[in-house]
């Protein structure tokens, strides 16, 4: 008997920045066969063309696109399946919440939303509606963050008494942070949304708990005008594209020395106003680079946490202290950070300056209360995005069948709700100066 494969499932992408190339790669190349790319939709028609001619999977590739006015009739137009959401954060809700009233599944960039207003909006659209919502926590695949989520549900440490958290954003990394519009609170709900929501959602499935309690302190310390002109260093120019007198300042980015920046930003810039390269040390920014933030989860475990934006090196430490003893986990991303003009190659998908690649080397070590250390061996990980996560994920979103997956690193709207939560709570804090208790936020949660 003859046997009948099924459709393929019928995907449109809404953003087409840089985010979006892992997906729309994915669905051309490995998952082809299941998968199928039908249309774009942006408010920048010249960056749907210029992303669709930067395409090396498909030669000419030539997709329908639409303007976020014609979403719905896109939709219809196309019978898409899933809708993935590759937009400026302050923008998730928009086009979650239409595409699920319109009958699509969706899959979004973390985080999910900026604020309480529109993560309620997606949640009780998705309870309305009983779509599917994916929310891509590349950083739970990669495998050594797996390794210690099965040492923690193992029991290895017994119960988690308290958690020391720091991740460093180096200079290179995190300065591009402050001259894209995620400057402006309102648009990425700052790092502690825009950023962290990575490393709370980490501890939220590391600990299997929730957020309880939480207070912050942080403040804009290094890069901005103000502080600028505080060193002793006062800022000239506006953007580093077309300015002769950045040259030799690893701060300023010149768009034009890289061809995907120049043709996906720069070249398209009269369609919406957008500027990629805006000086870091100049006005107009309202997100913190240095911040510290203490959190009680419902297990009654305390975390410590701080994130730095411009750090020499750039990676994370963190140590699980337990009732049996302690694990503590350490990886290097970027050694450190030459200043060189490679060091400007900001895209996921350029080659950065050999000077500071580094094969993410990690160290796993488990303390016994008695006994001697024990490093825990590690599958290795130099080939591939955040780790070796990236293509773990794409696996567990684009195919028909994932393999089973004990440690349950699928995440879904409450994963994605309860991850922006302790960085808006965190935001919170920093503004009066006090605890914030996150069920308050968002009670039905």
């Amino acid at each position: 008997m003859k046997t009948t494969s099924s459709p393929r499932k019928r995907y449109a992408i809404v953003g087409t920045g840089s985010r979006s190339m892992m997906f729309r790669d994915a669905i051309l190349k490995t998952y082809a066969d299941t998968c199928e790319l039908v249309v774009l939709c942006d408010i920048n028609p010249l960056r749907m063309a210029a992303w669709q001619k930067q395409c090396e999977i498909v030669d000419g590739l030539d997709l329908p696109t639409y303007e976020p006015d014609a979403f719905e009739q896109m939709i219809e137009n196309h019978k898409v399946d899933v809708v993935i959401v590759t937009t400026m954060d302050r923008t998730h809700h928009t086009y979650l919440c239409r595409a699920m009233e319109a009958g699509c599944d969706v899959v979004t960039e973390k985080p999910m939303t900026v604020d309480v207003e529109k993560c309620k909006k997606i949640l009780d659209t998705q309870e309305r509606t009983g779509r599917k919502l994916t929310v891509t926590f590349n950083y739970r695949y990669a495998p050594r963050n797996s390794k210690v989520k099965e040492l923690l549900q193992s029991g290895l440490v017994g119960q988690v008494t308290s958690v020391h958290f720091e991740w460093l954003l180096d200079t290179q990394h995190g300065a591009d942070y402050f001259r894209r519009w995620h400057r402006d609170k309102c648009n990425s709900g700052g790092l502690m949304v825009h950023k962290s929501t990575h490393h709370f959602d980490l501890v939220n499935w590391w600990l299997d708990s929730t957020p309880q309690t939480v207070m912050a302190m942080g403040d804009l310390r290094f890069y901005g005008k103000e502080n600028a002109e505080g060193r002793g260093e006062p800022s000239f120019y506006v953007r580093g594209t077309g300015d002769d007198r950045v040259n030799g300042d690893p701060f300023a980015l010149d768009m034009t020395k890289q061809e995907d920046l120049k043709n996906l930003y720069y070249d398209c810039e009269s369609a919406d106003g957008y500027i990629r390269d805006q000086n870091v040390f100049g006005d107009g920014i309202s997100i913190e680079d240095d911040i510290g933030v203490m959190v009680r989860y419902r297990n009654k475990a305390v975390m410590t946490y701080h994130l730095v934006a411009f750090a020499p090196w750039e990676g994370y430490r963190v140590a699980f202290n337990g009732t049996k003893g302690r694990l503590e986990i350490d990886v290097t991303e970027k050694a450190y950070v030459s200043g060189s003009e490679g060091d400007h190659n900001l895209s996921r998908n350029v080659k950065g300056s050999s000077a500071h690649k580094v094969l993410e080397p990690t160290t796993l070590l488990y303390r016994p209360h008695w006994g001697e250390p024990q490093k825990i061996e590690l599958e290795e990980t130099n080939s591939g995005g955040h780790g070796g996560a990236d293509e773990i994920l794409l696996e567990d979103v684009f195919s028909q069948n994932p393999p089973e997956d004990p440690l349950k690193r699928a995440a879904g709207h409450k994963d994605g709700a309860l991850s922006i939560l302790t960085g808006i709570a965190a935001n919170e804090s920093m503004k009066t100066g006090m605890p914030v208790q996150v069920s308050e936020l968002l009670p039905k949660l």
